[in-house]
Formats: structure tokens, sequence, C-alpha cells
């Protein structure tokens, strides 16, 4: 029987096939929320991947980003899905996208795969490594703070926007000064942290069981990365939001730049 890792990579990759191959056409959109859309191929994407894993585990419940969730609430294993994460990059012609497929079974994401459609790469975890598959192969993923480059995330919603705004941490002198801004607008860029090309991401938000960002997420944890909500906090409590970063040094330097958006809350 297939394992669940494997099931990860094959749901991932033929999500990724459907995008690829579906890349540059006119394709039709559907509304969803106020500057929000899915196209055809979101939709395809998702309807590929979920061919698969319902093949496999039928009884497994899902949550898809198209099309919702189903099977009971409290399963004990659910999938995570997002077949196209930066559908707007995808719409403008932009190869900056992720195909996303993780499982979640009790409390924590147990596999998980972030798959680049467009470099034929593929991130994935089987809960205790990190690895990147390419052309078959698979090499163990390493962070490294080296790059300096910390991916933010500018989308709303901004659930803590009083003691937290990315856009102020990008125009802080200090944080200027140590790192250099990336805004790639697709969660593939939490796999790069993982993958060392990334030193850091930031994102505000309630991620849990997050279709976008659990694989990210579940990736950086295996390679090793320091992982934390965006006051340092356990992942998942208090405030939310994600500080995935390379490094101890890396992690400390950014909670110490997003703390003085707090203090000067607390000033004004």
């Amino acid at each position: 029987m297939i394992t669940d890792e494997e099931l990860a990579l094959a749901a991932a990759g033929a999500g990724a096939a459907v995008v690829r191959a579906m890349y540059g056409a006119s394709l039709a959109r559907v509304e969803k929320a106020a500057g929000d859309f899915a196209t055809a191929a979101d939709i395809e994407a998702e309807q590929a991947i979920l061919g698969v894993i319902r093949a496999a585990r039928p009884d497994d419940a899902v949550t898809g980003e198209e099309s919702g969730h189903t099977g009971p609430d409290d399963a004990e294993r659910r999938w995570l899905v997002d077949p196209l994460c930066g559908t707007l990059n995808y719409a403008a012609r932009s190869m900056l996208v992720a195909v996303n497929v993780a499982l979640r079974a009790g409390s924590g994401i147990t596999v998980a795969a972030s798959a680049d459609p467009f470099s034929d790469e593929v991130f994935w975890t089987d809960g205790a490594r990190a690895h990147l598959r390419r052309d078959g192969v698979d090499e163990r993923l390493t962070p490294s703070p080296d790059s300096r480059l910390v991916d933010v995330n500018l989308d709303p919603p901004f659930p803590n926007e009083a003691s937290f705004r990315a856009v102020k941490l990008l125009a802080d002198p200090a944080f200027a000064e140590r790192f250099g801004a990336r805004v790639v607008s697709t969660t593939l860029a939490v796999a790069w942290v993982a993958a060392g090309r990334r030193a850091a991401y930031v994102t505000d938000g309630d991620l849990r069981d997050s279709v976008h960002f659990a694989s990210g997420i579940a990736l950086c944890q295996a390679a090793g990365c320091v992982v934390t909500g965006i006051h340092g906090q356990p992942l998942h409590t208090g405030a939310g939001g994600l500080v995935a970063a390379a490094d101890q040094e890396t992690h400390a330097a950014l909670l110490e730049l997003i703390g003085n958006q707090s203090q000067g809350t607390k000033r004004g």
C-alpha cells in the first residue's frame, strides 16, 4: 500500500502537472471574496489532487481551498489541499506558485509536500526529515540564514494590526540594515526557508489547519528551523501568526523588530 508521504508527493505532483499544463492560457475566473478569485486551473488542479487522495484513502477527510470540507469536523485524518497558492501571480503569468498538500493526523501535520510546477521541484517531509525531490532524486533540506532575505506576507487579513503590520516591519530602518525584503506572494517562500533560499518568513493570521501554510510550516519544522507565532509564542496560540527562521539569531532579530511595533503602539 502507498505510504502517506508517497501519497502526498503523488497528489502534489498531479496538481502541479495541471497547473503547468494550463499556464499562459486565458482562464475563466470564479469570484470569491472581494478582490479574491480562483481560476479554472485552481479548480482542475484540486480535482486532480483529490482524485489521487480519494483513490488511495477514501475514508480520510479533506479540506480543499476550492471545494471546502468533506468528512467529519473531528476527523482523525484530514488532508489540507491548496491546489494553486499564488493565484494572482499565476493569472498575471508570473511563475511563482506552489501546490500544497498536507496530512493532519491527530493534532499535528505528519506528511506534507509543496510542489513548484515550473522548476519541477517538490519539497516534502515525512514528519521527521525534510527533503527536496528533483528528477527523482531526494536531498535533505538545510536551512541557512546566509541570504539574509526575509519574505513577508502583505495580504490581509491583519488580525494583529494594532501591534503588528508587515509593511511597518519592512519600513523599519533596522530591518533594512540587517535583512533584504522579498514579497513572493506564495507560500512556496515558506518552503524556501527550509531549503536555505530564504533566511525567514513572516506573516500575521490564524494559520491552524491552513491549506496555504500547513505544508510550509511542516517542512520548516522538519528541517530544523525556528518556528513560532508572531510574538515568539508557541505556534497556533495567542496572537497567532508565523515567524519561521533559519536559525535562532535570525528569529531573535525579527522578534525584536516586531516587538518594536508593540512598544511604539504603547507609547502612542
